[in-house]
Formats: structure tokens, C-alpha cells, sequence
């Protein structure tokens, strides 16, 4: 029997406040533990929450991005269930009354596009953190992420596909950086993924047992915990077994997925409305103002660079793949006239050095008028491609412009026939063996020549000239 796999992802995006969702504790990642707390996170008896407007403000982002219905109005809830790094005993949530709803995203899947539907976006709050003594058989909790703010993004079970499942995944990250709400830190847990999985027979329409994936923590390894479990979940059912519904973690060592515990449903966790947080209403004016301070979205951008700019598929979307490339690239073009020279040079030497220091764009030591001065002096000729690559690594190295460094450094390009002459007349001389053989038809040699030229001038020698000079003087001797 040919199975199918059905998969929805639940996943957990920190938003980027710098306060936290009902406290003005800080949300910065990396300090000591337990430093970052006040009574209000620590769930202290008498305290009330305040809710942090701009959480509102970034979930809205989100919702309107993925075409949601934002709800006029959202409540919050308390999630029960009882963990060392849950101080309250509980969490704050939405349940019955969300955010948003009935949204979607566009993936790429088997050459064409597919919809995955988004259920809802709610908010929350992010529980503690437990560090397991690697040594001793005890833990430790680290209360600095409770209270840190979450929008949790629910998708319909509508991947068939682990590939699916990892392209829908990259475009809510890159939404969600795009939109500068989420760093998107998949180490440092600001982006968080949980998939719930079944099979069912192919061609049926009947859901069978799911199971749900935690401990995911990079696309690569949502991809192959999908993997395994679709594996194993078949061997089980042709086996003639059954599926248990719970909760597996990941194990990317090993590669395989354990069982953690039971599967919790809704009403496990007891939700009933929070008695010290009002109902949140969202206007129509505020939803406009959120609307209208959108940015340009990745897709649309990429679109756009098509059409715009004549450049390569695979072009867009690399250049495309955060904000700042794409802003950085731009700027370039805007500056050069020259949309994929620039994107050559971009995507070439400059995210190479950029990936050998794991450097951030917004911290190139070359900048984009620095960029498209160099890509304006290849093409009047005053260096050559060859030439400008040794510029760009000094461009990256010191911050100089193109001009002081080819003024310093004496790279200006040869285009003077005459002192290129002597030149090839020597290069000939010094190989006549070479010679005879183009003269007896080894037309290859031509490069050869061309080569020992641009050795002898150390790279400063217009090569068109150098082309036209040879097949001149070569000419001759045929």
C-alpha cells in the first residue's frame, strides 16, 4: 500500500521588543542566568501583567504578510500544565479568541507554486530554559526567557512532503526577518519549529495517528526528522502495527527520533480566560497604519528584480534572501546603471569574503558607491576584470575607494598600443617553438601568447588589446 504523508507545523517566532510581553525586563539573549526577572515573569503572588503594545504591533505584521483576518477583538488565556521552567504554573496564550486567522503562504513545490494554509497566529509568552548538568544528575533553570514575547504561526496539515515542509518553513523566516520582528536565530532559539505528522493510505481523505516532532533546530534537520518519521511510521503500519499518538524528539546525532511523552490535547492543558488581562481590541485604523508601514516582501521583491533589473531566477533569489542584500544590491545598481555586473560582483567576491568572516552585509567594509566607482572603472577601461579583483580584496580589506587604490598601488589598465608592442614582440622571441607550432595550425597557442602578455604586464594590459595586437602580428606568419 502507497502512503501519504500529511504535515502541519506549529512554529515559534521571539519577537524582536526590547522589553518583555507583560514586564519591562529586557529580552537580551547571552546574560547570567536569573538576571534578566522581576516579580511579574517570576509569577510572584499579587503582580498583574501589562501587555507590551508593540508585540501587538509586530504580530499584526505577521498576520497581515501571510493574509490573515485580523479578529476586532483577542483575548488571552492561561495554559496550564506544570514544568520547573514555567514559574506560574501556567502559561499566558491565546486559545478560543487568536490574533489572526485563515492566512496562507505560497511555497514553490514541484515546479509550481503551492498554497499551505496558516490556521492562526496567536501570541504568548515564552517559558525558561533547562540546563541539564552534564556530569552530576540534576538540572538547572534559567528563568531570563520567561516572559520573552512569541507569536506561535499554526499551518493546516497541508505539506505532503518533508521538501514542503522545509520551503514553507524558509518563507515564514525570511518573512519574519524581512519584517524585522524575528532575528530568525535558530541556535539561539528565536525561531522554533514543532511538526505534527500522520500517514494515511494515498487517495484516502481520512487523517491517521499523528505524531508530534520537537527539538528541531535548523531547516536541514526539520527536513530529516520529517524523513525518518515518515520512515518509520510506514515501517510500523506495513508491519501491520499501529501508530501511537505523542510527542518525539529529534535526535540529530543519531538521526533517529525517540518518544518524550503522551501526545497532549487541548484539553489537557485546561484553558480558561485570564482574570488580570483585558480583552485586546484591534480598529481598523490601527490595522491600516500597520498595513501601510509594511516593507516590500521577499516574493514580491524577487518579482520585481526579474522584471526590473533582466537578471538570472537563481540571481533574485540569492540577492533577495535578506533585506539588507537586497537593499545593499540595489543601491549598487542605483549608483552603477549596471544590474548584473553589479550582481555578478555582489554574489561573487563580495559574499565570499563576507561568508569567510561570517560577516553580516550591513557590516561590508565595502560599500555600495565604493562597489559601483569600481564596476564604473572597469567599464571605461581603466582596469581590467582580472585587475579589479585585486582592487575589490583591497576594497574589502582596507575600506579604500577604487581610485585611491589604483592610483596607489599603480593599477591603471595598458591601452597603449605602443608600449604593448614591444611587449609581444619579445614574448615571441623568447618562445619560438610555440610559435612554430601556431604556424603549423595549433591555434590554441593563441591563449598561451595572450597569457605570457598579461604575465609580463602583471595583469595591467587591456586583454581586447592584447587580442587585436596578437592576431595582427600572428597573422602575418600564417
Amino acid at each position: 500500500m502507497e502512503y501519504e504523508p500529511v504535515i502541519g507545523l506549529e512554529v515559534h517566532a521571539q519577537l524582536l521588543t526590547d522589553t518583555k510581553i507583560f514586564c519591562g525586563c529586557t529580552t537580551q539573549f547571552g546574560a547570567a542566568p536569573n538576571t534578566h526577572t522581576c516579580p511579574i515573569c517570576l509569577g510572584m503572588p499579587g503582580v498583574l501583567p501589562v501587555l507590551n503594545r508593540k508585540v501587538v504591533a509586530f504580530a499584526m505584521k505577521m498576520a497581515l504578510a501571510t493574509d490573515c483576518r485580523i479578529n476586532p477583538a483577542c483575548s488571552y488565556a492561561r495554559k496550564n500544565y506544570f514544568y520547573p521552567d514555567l514559574p506560574k504554573g501556567y502559561q499566558i496564550s491565546q486559545f478560543a479568541e487568536p490574533l489572526a486567522e485563515f492566512g496562507h503562504v505560497d511555497i514553490e513545490s514541484h515546479g509550481g507554486k503551492k498554497r499551505i494554509g496558516i490556521t492562526r497566529i496567536h501570541m504568548e509568552e515564552d517559558a525558561g530554559k533547562l540546563i541539564h548538568d552534564e556530569y552530576n544528575p540534576w538540572s538547572y533553570v534559567d528563568l531570563n526567557r520567561t516572559g520573552v514575547p512569541l507569536i506561535e504561526i499554526v499551518s493546516e496539515p497541508d505539506m505532503r512532503s518533508a521538501e514542503e515542509a522545509a520551503a514553507y518553513l524558509k518563507r515564514l523566516h525570511e518573512t519574519l526577518v524581512y519584517l524585522e520582528i524575528c532575528d530568525g536565530n535558530m541556535e539561539e532559539g528565536s525561531f522554533r519549529c514543532d511538526a505534527n505528522i500522520s500517514l494515511r493510505p494515498k487517495g484516502t481523505e481520512i487523517f491517521g495517528t499523528r505524531t508530534e516532532l520537537k527539538n528541531m533546530n535548523s531547516f536541514r534537520n526539520v527536513q530529516r526528522a520529517l524523513d525518518y518519521e515518515i520512515k518509520r511510521q510506514q515501517y510500523v503500519l506495513e508491519g501491520g502495527g499501529e501508530v501511537v499518538q505523542e510527542t518525539r524528539l529529534w535526535d540529530d546525532t543519531a538521526g533517529v527520533t525517540h518518544s518524550m511523552r503522551g501526545k497532549e490535547e487541548a484539553h489537557d492543558y485546561r484553558y480558561f480566560p485570564d482574570p488580570d488581562l483585558v480583552q485586546v481590541e484591534v480598529d481598523e485604523t490601527w490595522i491600516a497604519q500597520i498595513r501601510n508601514d509594511l516593507p516590500e516582501l521577499p516574493q514580491e521583491k524577487r518579482e520585481r528584480f526579474l522584471k526590473d533589473y533582466g537578471i538570472p531566477a537563481y540571481d533574485a533569489g540569492v540577492l533577495t534572501s535578506s533585506r539588507a542584500l537586497a537593499d545593499y544590491y540595489e543601491a549598487v545598481v542605483r549608483l552603477s546603471g549596471e544590474p548584473k555586473t553589479a550582481s555578478n560582483w555582489v554574489m561573487g567576491e563580495v559574499l565570499r569574503f563576507l561568508n569567510e568572516e561570517k560577516r553580516d552585509i550591513r557590516n561590508c567594509p565595502i560599500r555600495p558607491e565604493a562597489l559601483a566607482a569600481m564596476i564604473a572603472l572597469i567599464k571605461d577601461g581603466t582596469i581590467s576584470g582580472k585587475i579589479a579583483k585585486d582592487v575589490v580584496e583591497e576594497m574589502y580589506r582596507t575600506g579604500k575607494f577604487p581610485e585611491d587604490i589604483v592610483r596607489e598601488k599603480g593599477m591603471v589598465q595598458i591601452t597603449d598600443e605602443g608600449a604593448l608592442i614591444p611587449v609581444i614582440e619579445e614574448i615571441l622571441a623568447k618562445h619560438p617553438g610555440q610559435l612554430e607550432q601556431y604556424r603549423a595550425g595549433k591555434d590554441k597557442l593563441f591563449g598561451f601568447f595572450v597569457g605570457q602578455v598579461m604575465k609580463a604586464t602583471r595583469g595591467k594590459a587591456n586583454p581586447q588589446l592584447i587580442n587585436d595586437l596578437l592576431q595582427k602580428r600572428l597573422a602575418g606568419d600564417r
